[in-house]
Formats: structure tokens, C-alpha cells, sequence
């Protein structure tokens, strides 16, 4: 008899019941928050948005809120002009953005992983003191690093643009930056890691000990299978930096057409008057498809991600 009242669905009198009332009205203030600031971020790219389709007269004389008063003014045109390979180069800039973008991530991400699994589970000599070390470069601002490292490229190593474009290997010239990216990114990606490789059970490893597995065996078959949400986090922020990186690329590579990503040719379309803006608005949200698509690919994982190591498990 008890089974079977369980079994019955919930009555509209228990449903609609002082206490059901009060814990839906309770979550109201949390609801209006988040809506509101889901609007609130969404309100730039809209922005944006409305920009890319207007003229420049438009842009320059009244804010884009203005635009629905009177939609014909509408224009696909500073689409037309940025997608013209004469006008703004973006086929090659978005090109190299990609050239950049996918080895500056996988480098950080795979050295990453191997340098986290010792710092987890494995017992050598200074391994605090030298992972304290690691989480203390977090705080080091790139710009510190950009005379030294620039020195050495050039002054030992001979690495400039113009020097590794006349080798005549693809994708030499962008070495210098993928060594850049990768620097500045193996601090994060090491400590997101290694604290992700720490929540495991430890169970896991005492099995695979047992069962005569080596090193590489369960670093292979047990950590990097159980940590896919922690590496397409990293994956996402890594790429996600150097796709809308700026200046990093403008120092390592410059402002040559042949190797400039396409945060250097959208900084290029406006000029010191404003000219140009119409096509930046364009240009700016077409970049944007690219991280979209990877961050909507990827978001299953973000949040188990992010929340790796934060609680031992």
C-alpha cells in the first residue's frame, strides 16, 4: 500500500502548497539576476552586430541603438568590402590565425599534461618548492618578457620575419610566436592539470600498479582518458587567448600581410581619423565565428573543467 502511494504522481494541492511556493518564489531573485546579466553581456555583440550592417555616416553620427528607428538603412556592404580579397586581405589574415592558433594551443596543452602528471603523482626532490615556483609565474606580466625574449630571437638566434620567410619552409616564421604562446601558456595550463591529476582516485594508480602497468601506461590509458573535461577547458582557453591576441603576435611577427593574424589586419582597417570603423565592425564580428564554434563544441566540458581540483575527490 505504501509502494503504491509513491507510485501516484504528486497532487495539485501538494504541488501548489505554501511550502512548493515559497521555494519557487525564493528562486525568482536568482532567475532575474542571471537573466540579467546574460543581457547584459549579450548587449555588445548586439551592438556589433547592429553596427556591421550600417554605414559609416551612421556609425559616426548616432549610437547603433538608434538604427531600428529607421531599419533601411540597413547596408550589407561592409560585409561585401571585408570579404573582398583587394580591400582588406582577411582570407590570408584569417588563415594565419589559424596557423598560429592550433599548434600556440596544442604545444601548451601536451607539454602541459606530461609536466602536470609528475607534479600530481609522482615524488622527486623539490617538487613543491618548484611547483610554487610555476604558480608564481602566473603573476609575471608578459610585457616583462617582450625586450628579452625579442633579443634573443634576434640577436643569437637570427629569428626575424623577413630572415625566416626567405627559408622558404612553411610556417617557419611563425615558430617564434608559437614558442611565445607556449611559454606564456604552460604556467596555466600545468597548474590547471596538475590540480585536475590530484582529484583522481588514487585507487586508480594503486590498481594499475598492481597490475604491473608503467608510467606511460597509465599516463596514457588511465589519466588522459579520465581528464577530457580539464584538457578541452585549457583547449578553450588557450585558443580563445591566441585567437584574439594582439599584441603578442604584433611583436613577435609584425604587421607583415603574409604572417599577420587577423587581430593585426582588423587593428589596421581604421585609420588615426576613424576611417574605416564600418569595416572594423564587420571584420570584428565575422572573427568572431571561430571562437563560437569552438566554444559551442566544447562547452559540455567547460564547467567540469573549471571546477577541476576544486574539490578532492
Amino acid at each position: 500500500m505504501t509502494v503504491a502511494a509513491a507510485a501516484q504522481p504528486t497532487s495539485s494541492a501538494t504541488m501548489f502548497s505554501p511550502r512548493w511556493i515559497a521555494d519557487h518564489l525564493s528562486r525568482w531573485p536568482l532567475h532575474i539576476a542571471v537573466i540579467g546579466l546574460t543581457a547584459a553581456w549579450m548587449v555588445p555583440t548586439i551592438g556589433l552586430l547592429v553596427s556591421s550592417f550600417r554605414p559609416f555616416s551612421g556609425q559616426a553620427t548616432s549610437g547603433w541603438w538608434t538604427a531600428f528607428a529607421n531599419p533601411t538603412t540597413f547596408t550589407i556592404s561592409n560585409y561585401t568590402q571585408v570579404l573582398s580579397a583587394g580591400t582588406t586581405n582577411l582570407g590570408q589574415a584569417f588563415f594565419n590565425s589559424f596557423m598560429i592558433s592550433v599548434p600556440a594551443t596544442v604545444l601548451p596543452v601536451s607539454i602541459g599534461a606530461f609536466a602536470a602528471y609528475p607534479f600530481a603523482w609522482m615524488k622527486f626532490p623539490g617538487r613543491n618548492g618548484l611547483f610554487l615556483a610555476l604558480v608564481g609565474l602566473l603573476a609575471v606580466p608578459l610585457q616583462l618578457t617582450f625586450i628579452p625574449v625579442l633579443s634573443f630571437y634576434v640577436q643569437h638566434l637570427h629569428w626575424t620575419t623577413n630572415n625566416l620567410e626567405a627559408t622558404g619552409i612553411p610556417g617557419l616564421p611563425w615558430v617564434p610566436l608559437w614558442l611565445a604562446h607556449a611559454g606564456y601558456g604552460l604556467p596555466f595550463s600545468i597548474y590547471l592539470l596538475a590540480n585536475f591529476f590530484r582529484a583522481l582516485p588514487s585507487d586508480l594508480f594503486e590498481s594499475a600498479e598492481i597490475d604491473g602497468a608503467g608510467t606511460l601506461t597509465v599516463f596514457f590509458r588511465i589519466v588522459l582518458p579520465l581528464s577530457v573535461p580539464a584538457l578541452a577547458s585549457l583547449v578553450i582557453f588557450q585558443f580563445l587567448w591566441v585567437w584574439n591576441d594582439l599584441l603578442v603576435a604584433l611583436i613577435y611577427v609584425g604587421g607583415t600581410p603574409s604572417v599577420a593574424p587577423l587581430t593585426v589586419n582588423l587593428a589596421g582597417l581604421t585609420t588615426s581619423l576613424g576611417q574605416g570603423s564600418n569595416l572594423l565592425t564587420a571584420a570584428a564580428f565575422f572573427s568572431m565565428i571561430v571562437p563560437l564554434i569552438v566554444f559551442l563544441s566544447l562547452q559540455r566540458y567547460f564547467v567540469r573543467g573549471i571546477l577541476a581540483g576544486s574539490v578532492k575527490g
